[in-house]
This record gives structure tokens, sequence and C-alpha cells, in this order.
């Protein structure tokens, strides 16, 4: 069992008999009443994303997912082809499953494949990657006064908006989780 307290995006649940991941919690606290944590879950099968509200301090079944670790190979168009790195199989996950994440993949690099009772969740990439920028403007010498920032695509076709001194063929650490620039590499 899980308390309301330890909700964060990416924890998976039991609800009803359905498996939900948890896409984003809030603790909030009204002026009268008792607090409540208000959640977005995506159901596991269908992928539908929708809202509900939690009394704060209530417990909920874990649903148990298994992670494997990946290594991703390349996509053809169509396919993501990953190795698993004990076995060394390969898995063909279409672009629908691998949904947005494939802006932050880069052959080669580790992924983890998440799987419920043998069927495929998703794929989780690390929260920071390091990446190059192969597209943006050059920034204006002078123009920092107000801390200026500009759009920047990088390794992946990611836009990332990045401060004016980032220049093509800078490597940045990147959040994957809300796509914003951290830091120069």
């Amino acid at each position: 069992m899980v308390a309301t307290s330890d909700f964060k995006p990416g924890l998976t649940i039991e609800l009803d008999g359905h498996v939900y991941q948890i896409v984003t919690s809030e603790h909030h606290k009204p002026g009268k009443g008792q607090a409540v944590v208000r959640t977005k879950l995506r159901d596991i099968k269908t992928g539908n994303v929708f809202s509900k509200t939690f009394r704060s301090g209530e417990k909920v079944p874990r649903a148990h997912v298994e992670r494997s670790s990946n290594q991703y190979l390349y996509n053809d168009g169509a396919k993501y082809y990953f190795m698993d790195n004990e076995s060394y199989d390969q898995v063909e996950l279409t672009a629908d499953q691998v949904g947005e994440l494939a802006q932050w993949l880069k052959d080669g690099e580790d992924v983890a494949i998440v799987t419920y009772e043998g069927d495929l969740i998703g794929i989780e990439v690390a929260n920071t990657v390091i990446r190059e920028v192969t597209q943006t403007d050059p920034g204006l010498r002078g123009d920092t006064a107000t801390g200026g920032t500009k759009p920047a695509v990088i390794e992946g076709g990611a836009t990332v908006t990045v401060p004016l001194f980032i220049d093509v063929g800078t490597k940045i650490k990147v959040d994957t989780r809300s796509g914003e620039y951290v830091e120069r590499a």
C-alpha cells in the first residue's frame, strides 16, 4: 500500500481492478476541511488520462511493475529497436508505444522498458540527458539585460529554450521530464 503523500509521477497504482500510472500529483489544502491530493492518472491498457482526487492520508495498492535495462539501437521509421542488456534479445516497439519519448532517444544509450504482468507499459529514459545543439539563432551581443533566451533544436529533434550564449555544436544537459535546459555540459 502506498499513501497519497508518497504519490509522484511515474508511480503505478491499482484502482477498481485497473492499473494506472500517476502523471501528476498536487497536494491541496483548502481553507476549510481536509487536505486532498489531486492527480492525473493514465490507464496503462488504454492510455486514457483522467483526473482523480484522493483524501490526504488515503492508501491505495501499488502495482508492481518490472523494469528491464535495454540499449536503444535504431529506428526504421515505423519501429524502434532495443537490445536487452542481459539476454541480448532484440525488442521492437512501435512509434505509438514509444510516443513523445522518441525525441530523447539516442543510439547506444540505455533506457528502461517497463512491463506489468507481461504487458508493455512503456519506456523510461534518464531524467537528464546530454545532447548537442544542432540548430539555433546566433545570440546578439549586448542583448542580455533581461537574461534572454532563444529556441534551440537538439539531437533527436526536441526544441529547448536556451540562454543566448549557447551556439550550434554546444553540448547541453536537458531535463527530459520538463524539456528544460539545465546547464552547459
